[in-house]
């Protein structure tokens, strides 16, 4: 028996907002859309192009209050092949919210306050 990872859920109370975080920030594009038939919810999916691994975007229609994300604690990780680029790119939106130089890593903040790690190519 095998298994293969295929997506992560985010869930999200601005759908707009974070697609358009996560096209500015990682390039990421919408790959398809689920609507649910009585408004409820909306799923997108989104790749970067270069894997089959998903991000899956939830809006809950009836969702007001940010979500409980605990001590933030977990994370997706992004290898960039141009580390100064993405950082000076991230510095500009202003998301970067954790740095560990020492590490050679930075964190940054989608619009839900998920973390999103960046690590040089190596």
């Amino acid at each position: 028996m095998q298994f293969r990872m295929i997506h992560n859920n985010f869930n999200v109370l601005d759908l707009s907002r974070s697609l358009k975080f996560y096209a500015e920030a990682f390039g990421m594009k919408e790959v398809r859309r689920i609507h649910a038939p009585d408004g409820s919810f909306i799923i997108v999916y989104l790749e970067d192009g270069s894997s089959t691994h998903q991000l899956e975007l939830t809006w809950l229609r009836d969702r007001t209050e940010p979500y409980d994300l605990g001590e933030d604690e977990f994370h997706l990780a992004f290898r960039t092949d141009d580390y100064a680029a993405a950082h000076a790119l991230h510095e500009k939106m202003g998301c970067i919210c954790y740095e560990n130089p020492a590490m050679g890593i930075y964190f940054v903040e989608d619009p839900d306050h998920y973390w999103l790690e960046v690590l040089p190519c190596r």
